[in-house]
């Protein structure tokens, strides 16, 4: 059996934390995976940058209501589960990402949890595992899966590599530098054609 595995933001739907910069004007909180390898470093970022403007996970979820998919991720969605089994691996939250994933028709998530005080002020974040995208592959390895993986940055790159088939999809330069060893697509209609040459079966485009 094949299954799918994708990242969410960026590839899917908007960066969240993109779009809650421009609604507020702090020009730091665009960073990004793509920006910051390390997710630590990138979240406690994060974390300070909320306390010093006094922004709450309210705030973030108002911004996040008001996004859509990327053009054409809920065709694709649709198109990849009548093929695969479908599996997001996704350094987001659970807390962020309910009212994308009901556009998304709900394809299973793995994800994160945010830790907030009384007042609804974000002060840490629970990561489901240690690299947790790897980890999940190996996991779905063990259990005989054979996995093909598609992402966009710096945090999808361990997930691409433990993958039997991994691409690249909407991925700024630099990452497609640093790594050669995965196809590089352009948009989900390239994507759709990826998966196909690298199923190990005979799959309708």
């Amino acid at each position: 059996m094949e299954l799918a595995c994708l990242d969410l933001e960026g590839v899917l739907i908007p960066e969240i934390w993109i779009a809650f910069a421009e609604r507020t004007g702090i020009e730091e909180l665009r960073a990004t995976t793509r920006d910051i390898p390390d997710y630590d470093v990138l979240m406690r970022q994060r974390l300070r940058l909320l306390d010093e403007h006094n922004l709450r996970i309210d705030d973030i979820q108002q911004v996040i209501a008001t996004l859509e998919p990327l053009p054409g991720a809920i065709d694709f969605v649709d198109w990849l589960r009548e093929r695969f089994q479908v599996i997001i691996l996704s350094d987001t939250f659970y807390e962020f990402s309910q009212p994308l994933m009901r556009q998304l028709k709900w394809p299973t998530l793995f994800c994160h949890r945010l830790v907030t005080d009384e007042q609804g002020r974000v002060v840490d974040y629970k990561l489901r595992q240690r690299d947790p995208k790897r980890a999940s592959v190996q996991a779905l390895h063990s259990l005989n899966y054979r996995v093909i993986a598609a992402g966009d940055s710096y945090n999808d790159t361990t997930m691409l590599a433990e993958a039997d088939v991994g691409f690249l999809i909407h991925a700024p330069q630099n990452v497609i530098d640093e790594f050669p060893q995965f196809k590089p697509v352009d948009n989900l209609e390239e994507l759709k054609l990826a998966f196909v040459e690298a199923s190990d079966r005979r799959l309708a485009q």
